[in-house]
């Protein structure tokens, strides 16, 4: 199950994202983010993945695709904190 709530931070949006990023649920997360990003295009848009338990390869991906849009990465849990590691190296390796 996956739960995900826009939250206005003053300056920034945050999608916050509680639960399982997996199968069915990660085009849910992606409508979220491209609704926002339509809606309030130019904002400075940050996941927040502090609640999120699990994610698959689907939401990898997912996660991947935001960050090289500009999408900020938040988590507090050592697995998550790892995914985003491996995101953001992946990133990096691209731009070389």
């Amino acid at each position: 199950m996956l739960r995900v709530t826009v939250e206005d931070l003053e300056t920034d949006l945050s999608l916050k994202v509680e639960g399982r990023l997996a199968g069915a649920w990660v085009p849910e997360l992606e409508q979220s983010w491209r609704t926002l990003i339509r809606r309030s295009p130019g904002v400075s848009l940050i996941v927040d993945l502090t609640d999120t338990e699990f994610v698959d390869l689907a939401g990898t991906y997912l996660l991947s695709l935001m960050y090289r849009s500009g999408v900020q990465l938040r988590a507090n849990s050592l697995y998550m904190k790892n995914v985003i590691a491996e995101i953001t190296a992946q990133a990096g390796a691209k731009r070389i």
